[in-house]
């Protein structure tokens, strides 16, 4: 098991082993999924040779219906229902998968299954990071989110690994394949899925609980701009998978070099995560936040400039490194400002946030990819991140540990 090095102190006694390891396979096995079925649908897009519009459309279905279960989500995991979200995830992207398999040609079922499947990631996202926070108490919680990160970012970079290494030197690899394998992958995931336990009846939170109200989640001083730049953060993230293979189909870049780009990315974003708590009592939080988004920026700049593929490559660890780090940060950060009987809902507030950038800018990112192609989204973004990153500075609050 991968573990990153621990500090000093009382933090790693916080740490709950048997909900720690059954998050972290199931995470990394969901990712690996979620990432091959993302990234073979964009090869799918190509292959009907469907307007380049469709993969700006099929990007921000994935995150359409998400913007309004999120807060419902939420106060369901509050009530102490954070496993049950994990199972309910699972089934949902289990169902996603087959139907990618079985409807292979109809554009429009490749919506509803992407629907489906963005649904199925609310459900695991929000749930996997309420388990997490339950894995590492409050003085273990970057410890705990230091190795959940790290299991996300190998599944990530996994997948993509997989279908290049599948696909081989052509521009598009043989999608029915690879989504039947993703269908069989899903199926051992959510069984795996069943060794996260629900949280003891009698650590349930009261029925009687006093709920914290969305409007007064969002006057928490800081919340608002955590949330901002989490939605930079994640969305660019969430668009590297989608718009780098239409980048590589530009410029006649093989599927495994597009492929180990995006486990570059993914290298590097375990890399960065294994040091995560170090990095946090050397340089503080909202300055480390800052300058990861910058260097996530940078990176994204760089692979919209017209660079061999050895300089694509460096532009990928950039980006990881970068994004690695803030998309961590984004989390823990919601976590330290709310109230413990409302960190579920404000997650999902997060994921709604991001679920909004996921839905406007891809919708955006593909009128604009049909006029300047795949690095003009790509440069978009990095502009994006470095004009969140300055923004973030000049705003800082005071909670800089």
């Amino acid at each position: 098991m991968f573990w990153t090095r621990q500090p000093a102190g009382p933090q790693a006694s916080d740490i709950d082993a048997s909900v720690l390891i059954p998050l972290i396979c199931h995470s990394f096995m969901i990712q690996f999924i979620v990432a091959m079925l993302r990234v073979t649908t964009s090869y799918r897009v190509l292959e009907l040779e469907l307007p380049i519009v469709w993969l700006g459309v099929i990007s921000g279905t994935f995150a359409l219906l998400p913007v309004f279960l999120a807060v419902s989500v939420g106060r369901y995991i509050d009530g102490g229902h954070d496993a049950r979200a994990a199972w309910i995830g699972s089934g949902l992207i289990t169902m996603s998968a087959f139907g990618f398999y079985v409807w292979p040609a109809d554009p429009f079922l490749l919506l509803t299954f992407t629907l489906l499947l963005g649904v199925g990631h609310l459900y695991i996202m929000a749930s996997h990071q309420m388990l997490c926070v339950r894995a590492g108490g409050e003085r273990g919680r970057d410890v705990a989110f230091g190795n959940f990160t790290v299991a996300q970012a190998l599944g990530q970079g996994l997948g993509p690994l997989l279908i290049g290494w599948i696909g081989g030197a052509a521009s598009i690899p043989p999608t029915h394949f690879l989504f039947g394998l993703a269908a069989a992958g899903a199926v051992v995931a959510t069984m795996v899925g069943f060794a996260l336990r629900p949280i003891d009846v009698s650590r349930r939170p009261p029925r009687d609980v006093q709920r914290v109200g969305v409007r007064d989640l969002l006057k928490i001083r800081g919340l608002l701009a955590v949330l901002a730049a989490s939605v930079v953060t994640i969305t660019a993230s969430d668009l590297m998978p989608v718009y780098l293979p239409l980048l590589g189909a530009e410029r006649q870049i093989d599927v495994s070099q597009i492929g180990m780009m995006l486990t570059i990315r993914s290298a590097a974003a375990i890399l960065s995560r294994l040091g995560y708590a170090s990095l946090i009592r050397i340089v503080g939080r909202n300055r480390l936040t800052v300058l990861s988004m910058v260097l996530g920026g940078v990176g994204f700049l760089c692979l919209a400039a017209p660079l061999p593929v050895w300089g694509l490559y460096i532009a990928s660890a950039v980006v990881g490194l970068g994004l690695g780090v803030a998309s961590t940060l984004s989390i823990t950060a919601v976590v330290d400002l709310v109230p413990v009987q409302a960190r579920g809902t404000a997650m999902t507030l997060r994921i709604t946030g991001n679920r909004l950038g996921q839905v406007l800018v891809p919708i955006g990112g593909g009128f604009i990819a049909a006029v300047t192609g795949g690095a003009g989204v790509l440069g978009l973004i990095g502009l994006c991140l470095m004009a969140s990153g300055a923004i973030v500075s000049r705003g800082r609050s005071t909670r800089d540990s």
